[in-house]
């Protein structure tokens, strides 16, 4: 059984502008910098003519984990992601898959940006599936709302990054 990502936000911005604040290779270094956790690295960012694809590793120390995490998982949780945007219709849309060192699963999701005048809005959805008999629901379920957290943070990010510009 999986549990459900869902994450929607909305920025005062045109698309060209959410954009680059959202997958402009700047964008991510400054992101990660601010909010990537412990070794967070861009590790691949390759353009295209269509969209981007790249790939990110982030860090959460293990004292900010919830205890449900620190009984399955000894040590700090290291996350990589590869997302990959796609020009197209009103926007772009794209996917992104995660996984989490030292835990039997993944993590994937749909994405789409997409613009309506000075408005573009971003939205995530996907889901968590670990495959720990027993025990594997709940870590899904903290997991599930650990990467909610992470993608409200990202949003927060990209809307100052857009004020700032």
């Amino acid at each position: 059984m999986a549990s459900r990502i869902e994450h929607r936000t909305t920025f005062s911005a045109d698309l060209a502008s959410a954009w680059d604040a959202v997958a402009s290779e700047a964008a991510l270094r400054a992101r990660l910098e601010q909010i990537g956790g412990d070794d967070a690295e861009l590790l691949e960012y390759v353009p295209a003519e269509d969209g981007v694809r790249y790939k990110l590793r982030q860090g959460i120390s293990s004292d900010k984990l919830p205890s449900a995490v620190r009984t399955l998982h000894r040590g700090d949780l290291v996350v990589e992601r590869e997302q990959i945007w796609r020009a197209g219709g009103a926007g772009y849309t794209g996917g992104a898959t995660a996984s989490v060192h030292g835990v039997p699963g993944e993590i994937t999701a749909k994405t789409s940006l997409t613009g309506d005048g000075e408005q573009t809005t971003l939205v995530n959805s996907g889901e968590v599936k670990v495959r720990i008999p027993f025990v594997g629901g709940k870590l899904e379920n903290v997991i599930a709302e650990q990467v909610v957290k992470l993608l409200e943070r990202e949003a927060e990010f990209v809307a100052k990054w857009l004020a700032e510009r």
